[in-house]
């Protein structure tokens, strides 16, 4: 006798889907969505998404061989790299004024990449479509309030404005996922529809960071399209290489800044500071003043208020040449490792990468915790991504005779 498909069901099955299902709802609909009205949206979501995929992975298992997965990230290039830094970050506490706040920073650096293991090893090893789908309904979505937001004001949502500009920056990182996901199935005209309505939300803000860093990926989505593996290899030497010669661009770019905006710029004072700061301290170069300095030294005097606020910078003022050889060890070797996923997603993922590093050279406080979050989101959904591609095409219908 044959069992009723409701007795064969298995709840806890049904049960982990579900929550997958929520958690996937969060981390690919509301986070987008939440993050232009409020600006702890991503702080708090994010990892409530992370721990609902983790309770579905303990009852169904659906993610196997956790440990190998685990092993396998911190023994790579990458994960070595960004051991040592981190090490590094805590090793500068001895030396730094600001203790009790660079403490603090280092906590949330920490917890962030807790969490971003977690939800990596967390991720079952083949994702459903359904799931993944809901992102560039929530990416479209996200777009069209961002224009309606910005023009009609705040709305009384967030008085400061901060919210639209946190949520448009998020938007411009999670368009990418959400292209190539589009891309990988075959759906060229709904991404380039996702595409134009997150331009059009950043054209419209007040802000124009988010069109900015939109603008950086496009270029490194196009040039990666094109030739795929100099493209890759190109994104990675220019982030690293940026980041390892960093003290030199203020002697390179102060004649050319000058002869373009002029003696009085703020650009060109910014650029001074950063020259003074090379030129007198340059056993600083090698330790670093130590974590937090860089912003919290503008508040007491230990560093002119002119001073660059862009992610190349700080990592030399805070962590000196250690931290910067770490920092770019990691960059190009997680830039250079991402070849290795589908030839689909690699011109999404180089976009990604391009945006992201674009925002923190154009100051974006990349010390707040949001940020950090934010970046462990758009990793998760990546390879969410890549795992969702085990079937890109629909099995043919084939017609079997009978004799």
């Amino acid at each position: 006798m044959a069992r009723s498909p409701a007795l064969a069901a298995d709840p806890s099955t049904d049960a982990a889907a579900v929550l997958r299902r929520l958690g996937f709802a969060l981390l690919l609909f509301a986070i987008p969505m939440a993050a232009l009205l409020t600006r702890r949206a991503v702080v708090v979501l994010a990892p409530l998404a992370v721990a609902l995929l983790v309770l579905a992975a303990f009852i169904d298992g659906g993610s196997r061989n956790p440990r190998d997965k685990l092993l396998a990230v911190l023994w790579s290039p990458g994960g070595l790299s960004g051991i040592l830094l981190l090490l590094w970050i805590a090793l500068s506490l001895i030396w730094t004024p600001f203790v009790d706040e660079a403490s603090e920073r280092l906590l949330n650096i920490a917890s962030m990449s807790l969490l971003g293991l977690a939800g990596y090893l967390a991720l079952p090893d083949r994702m459903r479509s359904a799931n993944l789908y809901i992102l560039p309904v929530g990416v479209g979505l996200t777009a069209l309030l961002g224009m309606l937001i910005a023009y009609e004001g705040d709305l009384g949502f967030d008085p400061d404005g901060q919210s639209l500009e946190r949520g448009m920056i998020v938007l411009a990182l999670l368009v990418w996922p959400a292209i190539s996901w589009l891309h990988s199935r075959g759906r060229n005209l709904e991404a380039f529809l996702v595409a134009i309505l997150v331009a059009l939300g950043a054209l419209m803000a007040e802000q124009t960071l988010a069109l900015q860093g939109l603008a950086v990926g496009a270029i490194a989505f196009a040039v990666t399209a094109i030739a795929p593996r100099a493209g890759a290899r190109l994104m990675a030497g220019i982030m690293a290489g940026l980041l390892l010669f960093a003290p030199l661009l203020p002697f390179v770019l102060k004649p050319i800044v000058a002869a373009l905006t002029g003696l009085d710029s703020p650009l060109l004072a910014s650029l001074d500071v950063w020259r003074h700061v090379v030129t007198t301290e340059p056993l600083r170069l090698i330790t670093g003043h130590g974590l937090e300095t860089a912003l919290r030294g503008r508040f007491f005097n230990l560093l002119s208020v002119d001073a660059p606020y862009t992610i190349l910078f700080e990592i030399w003022y805070e962590l000196g040449l250690v931290g910067a050889i770490a920092g770019a060890v990691l960059v190009y070797s997680t830039v250079m490792k991402s070849r290795e996923q589908r030839p689909v997603l690699e011109p999404g993922i180089m976009a990604a990468f391009a945006t992201a590093y674009a925002f923190g050279c154009f100051g974006i406080g990349t010390a707040q915790i949001w940020w950090f979050t934010a970046l462990v989101v758009v990793v998760l959904i990546f390879v969410a991504i890549e795992r969702g591609q085990f079937r890109t095409t629909r099995p043919k219908a084939t017609l079997h005779r009978t004799r």
